[in-house]
């Protein structure tokens, strides 16, 4: 799938109203946030820590797309909501510091579908084009299994995510021949940069390695 999501509404607004797509790929990706109202929702902080980007960006693209955001969950939180969600915060032992000044009257939150949404608009992040490919191939998977098709995900919920993305076999190749004709190192290179990428997404090791295919 060659779409390029940062480029087309049309093409994102498709994904993020779908909502068998949705679960799929909450349930791949284990984003956590902080719950919130009965759904768990994440700042910006945590968003522009996760993508590697300056909480600045972040603004500038709330600022740009801030339609298309809101109708896809983002929303900016006062008064007594405000209040509930500090407390919320509280309940969970999270350290203020962690987080922009608490004490601001307003605070803007993204739920799962809008943390999606920023991920498909960012282009400075080499970490949001990775969950880029990864939404669409999750989508063609969703359709594939609700037309009676195979699927590479979803009959493998119980592997970690990115372990069970390189195991399909055509980015399993792709990778091992890329490390075979431009890393100068022995077989050791392959679980090696293979963890390298998942620290980089999860910020956990990988539990076992990609050998070469």
């Amino acid at each position: 799938m060659t779409k390029d999501l940062t480029n087309s509404t049309l093409e994102r607004q498709n994904i993020l109203n779908n909502p068998f797509a949705l679960q799929e790929i909450e349930k791949a990706t284990r984003i956590k946030g902080i719950p919130f109202e009965g759904k768990t929702v994440v700042l910006k902080e945590q968003i522009s820590a996760f993508f590697e980007v300056t909480p600045r960006t972040i603004d500038n693209y709330i600022e740009k797309f801030s339609d298309e955001l809101r109708q896809n969950g983002y929303e900016v939180i006062r008064g007594n909501r405000l209040k509930k969600f500090k407390m919320s915060i509280h309940e969970q032992d999270v350290h203020e510091t962690d987080f922009v000044n608490i004490k601001v009257p307003q605070l803007g939150i993204f739920d799962f579908r809008a943390f999606l949404n920023i991920a498909m608009l960012i282009t400075e992040s080499e970490r949001a084009r990775l969950l880029r490919q990864a939404i669409l191939d999750i989508v063609i998977d969703t359709i594939n299994q609700r037309s009676g098709g195979g699927t590479k995900y979803i009959n493998q919920r119980d592997e970690d995510f990115l372990i069970a993305w390189f195991q399909g076999e055509n980015y399993r190749q792709k990778f091992t021949d890329a490390l075979k004709n431009c890393v100068d190192m022995g077989n050791f290179k392959y679980p090696l940069y293979t963890d390298k990428i998942y620290i980089s997404i999860f910020k956990e090791k990988v539990l076992m390695g990609v050998g070469p295919c």
